[in-house]
């Protein structure tokens, strides 16, 4: 059974950064697309970023050049650098797991999903 367990969230100030972290229970965790998504409250989650096995990456635009994801392989971990956070950035945020090569922004892609973890910037 697959299992994901973020971890790192928290409440920062505008300007901050975060560092989140996404611990998975599986084998070959190498052969998993791994995203990062939020939802805020009152909207639909969406997709913040995703990394393939071999490092790919893919960062929606209004995170490019503030957050960066990350993964390793051995640890079976994959993380989520925040910085410059703000208000707008304040939500749950969920790591989620699928097995293949392509990077999806919907989250109807991904099979796995952690329970989540909250980040709020206050302003």
């Amino acid at each position: 059974q697959v299992q994901l367990a973020e971890s790192g969230g928290g409440l920062v100030q505008t300007g901050g950064s975060l560092r989140l972290s996404c611990v998975a229970s599986v084998r070959s965790f190498s052969t998993y697309v791994m995203g990062w998504f939020r939802q805020a409250p009152g909207k639909e989650r969406e997709f913040v970023a995703g990394i393939s096995g071999d490092g790919s990456t893919s960062h929606e635009d209004y995170v490019k050049g503030r957050f960066a994801i990350s993964r390793d392989n051995v640890k079976n971990t994959v993380s989520l650098q925040m910085s410059s956070l703000k208000p707008e950035d304040t939500a749950v945020y969920y790591c989620a797991g699928r097995v293949g090569t392509s990077i999806f922004t919907r989250e109807q892609a991904y099979d796995y999903w952690g329970q989540g973890t909250q980040v709020t910037v206050s302003s």
